[in-house]
């Protein structure tokens, strides 16, 4: 069988496969097929590829592979010219990307969403939304750094001392905790708040300081697969009310809530960003998803009252190499449950609880019936 990395479009700049990887590929008994300039953005020439035993394509070919690799799923052209009962698999966002349903269940693709990978046990190594949401919140805060004209550590020298950054994370999810303890590493003094009283004791592992509502509400916040359950208007409120007073004293907020198929939630209002003092920084890790806070904008840094807003899109693209490995092993990792060891074949087995998860359309059906 063939498997094939496609080049991404737009301003994506990871790869689906990286040349770590390619041996990995090899052992399941898979020929290798990298889309030609596939992996130039994230630092991957082709010749690196082709050393290691890839074979390097065009376009046309790399479609017609039996297993096809993204990190975004392809325009709506390519999906036509994918190989009749081949494998799609990558981060595909069913529940924005409807529209393509039809075209992949009329070709009969098996299209596998890496994003809907459980949080359990046994697939933490193909979680990608873990892999590059650990990254995400790694960068937010090497961004922040670079946008906020002071130092992060607490310095004393002979001319006088220099205070630590105060640093706030809204939302403790993996790329929450990475901002807490990449923010304490560069020596700030970190607070953070979530709706999930469970993440308390992650937080103060890490050196940060707890913030949370503590109502009857709170001890009903976590949805079954670990993420942040939607709250009520009523514990919203009391949300707003902590976070605001917190806010006012903070120099940077590093903003990461999502509610999975949902319009990011509103955590970080107008008159919070004003309440700031001159020269903070808001790092908007939702803003793809409406963000949390409706004053940040897709790939744009906004200036407001002299508050810097960074809404950079694709945070772990900004540092696509190493985003490109961890993805790519992620991959590998679910791959090697698809692949009979006898047969070399992809066999789909439906009563395995992370490829039941995962598979969106088989044999020309739609399967998961929440994206209806």
């Amino acid at each position: 069988m063939q498997i094939a990395a496609l080049r991404e479009n737009n301003n994506e700049t990871r790869v689906a496969l990286s040349p770590e990887c390619v041996k990995l590929f090899q052992k399941l008994d898979l020929e290798v097929l990298i889309e030609e300039g596939a992996g130039i953005k994230s630092g991957y020439p082709d010749e690196l590829y082709r050393d290691l035993g890839a074979k390097i394509v065009s376009r046309k070919q790399s479609l017609n592979a039996d297993i096809c690799l993204c990190v975004k799923i392809p325009e709506i052209e390519d999906l036509d010219k994918l190989k009749e009962r081949s494998a799609l698999i990558g981060i595909l966002n069913p529940y924005e990307n409807k529209k393509y349903f039809e075209i992949l269940k009329k070709r009969k693709i098996a299209t596998c969403c890496m994003e809907l990978i459980p949080r359990i046990s046994r697939a933490q190594s193909m979680d990608v939304l873990s892999s590059q949401a650990n990254l995400a919140g790694y960068r937010s805060v090497i961004d922040a750094a670079e946008q906020f004209g002071k130092a992060f550590p607490m310095m004393m020298t002979a001319a006088g001392r220099v205070n630590p950054a105060k640093v706030m994370v809204l939302g403790v999810g993996v790329a929450g905790l990475q901002a807490i303890a990449t923010a304490k590493r560069l020596g700030a003094v970190v607070s953070a708040t979530d709706v999930r009283a469970a993440t308390k004791e992650q937080v103060e592992s890490l050196g940060g300081k707890f913030i949370m509502v503590e109502d009857e509400e709170a001890e009903k916040t976590e949805t079954s697969g670990g993420y942040a359950r939607e709250m009520s208007e009523e514990y919203k409120k009391k949300q707003n009310q902590l976070i605001s007073a917190t806010i006012a004293k903070q120099d940077i907020v590093i903003c990461t809530a999502l509610i999975p198929g949902k319009k990011a939630p509103t955590l970080i209002t107008k008159e919070m960003v004003e309440s700031m003092a001159p020269g903070s920084v808001v790092v908007d890790l939702a803003v793809e998803v409406g963000g949390n806070c409706p004053l940040s904008k897709i790939g744009e840094i906004v200036f407001h009252n002299d508050i810097k807003i960074i809404g950079y899109a694709n945070m772990p693209g900004r540092v696509a190499k190493d985003a490109s490995a961890l993805y790519s092993k992620n991959i590998f990792n679910f791959l090697s449950l698809l692949i009979d060891r006898d047969s070399k074949e992809l066999l789909f087995d439906m009563e395995d609880e992370i490829v039941n998860a995962v598979v969106l359309t088989y044999e020309g059906k739609l399967r998961l019936g929440q994206f209806n």
